[in-house]
């Protein structure tokens, strides 16, 4: 089993095992995709993009190739920007509101 070192946000460099470790390809794109692991000092998961050559040698490590299927709602915003806090807060508080808040929702989209 191979050793593969990767860096966590928090905690720097770490190492792990090729076991601690999967892949997904981007079905859209060739070659390239993420990687996820769990820190082994704090325990988060850490995903991290990867070009098609680190995709190769983590696949040619024994690492696990996880099925790719992205939800079609990954890819419904228009805008194609990511959610962002600020987002989930305005429709938390749409969802609070005793009048209409479908319609104002519906009516922004438009």
């Amino acid at each position: 089993m191979a050793t593969i070192r990767a860096t966590c946000p928090d905690c720097g460099d770490v190492e792990f095992t090729s076991r601690d470790v999967q892949v997904r390809l981007d079905s859209e794109d060739s070659g390239s995709g993420t990687y996820a692991f769990a820190c082994p000092v704090c325990t988060v998961t850490v995903v991290k993009a990867a070009e098609s050559r680190t995709i190769d040698l983590l696949l040619a490590s024994g690492v696990a190739l996880l099925p790719s299927d992205i939800p079609a709602e990954v890819r419904e915003r228009p805008d194609g920007d990511p959610l962002t806090h600020d987002d989930l807060l305005d429709f938390h508080q749409l969802l609070h509101q005793d009048d209409s808040w479908i319609e104002q929702l519906t009516a922004s989209e438009g």
